[in-house]
């Protein structure tokens, strides 16, 4: 993977814990989650129904969709219960000092 493919999202001190943040990358809307210790980049879009995750509640490790409540897992972007039924991809975060850094064009 290379360097260039990852690009600043945030700043760590605009991440509140457990409070999804809404950015946009290169046209993707990502939703940036810091959790246990953690920041997680996940799709913004809820691969039920077009809706934005970050409007909905982290709990565990996951982001639940607002709409219809169902959860996704922030490690692995599958759904840990209906409606949903596909993934949503996840993206590789590095942080370097205060920045949150995010790759796009490697979905997993």
């Amino acid at each position: 993977m290379s360097e260039e493919a990852f690009v600043r999202a945030a700043s760590l001190s605009e991440l509140e814990e457990d409070t999804p943040l809404r950015v946009e990358l290169g046209g993707v809307p990502v939703s940036l989650v810091k959790t246990e210790g953690e920041v997680f980049a996940i799709n913004d879009i809820c691969s039920h129904a077009n809706v934005s995750l970050s409007e909905g509640e982290v709990e565990d490790c996951t982001i639940e969709c607002w709409l219809h409540g169902s959860r996704f897992d922030l490690r692995t972007g599958k759904p840990s219960g209906l409606p949903a039924t596909r993934p949503v991809p996840v993206y590789p975060v590095k942080i370097e000092g205060d920045d949150v850094l995010v790759s796009v064009t490697q979905e997993s």
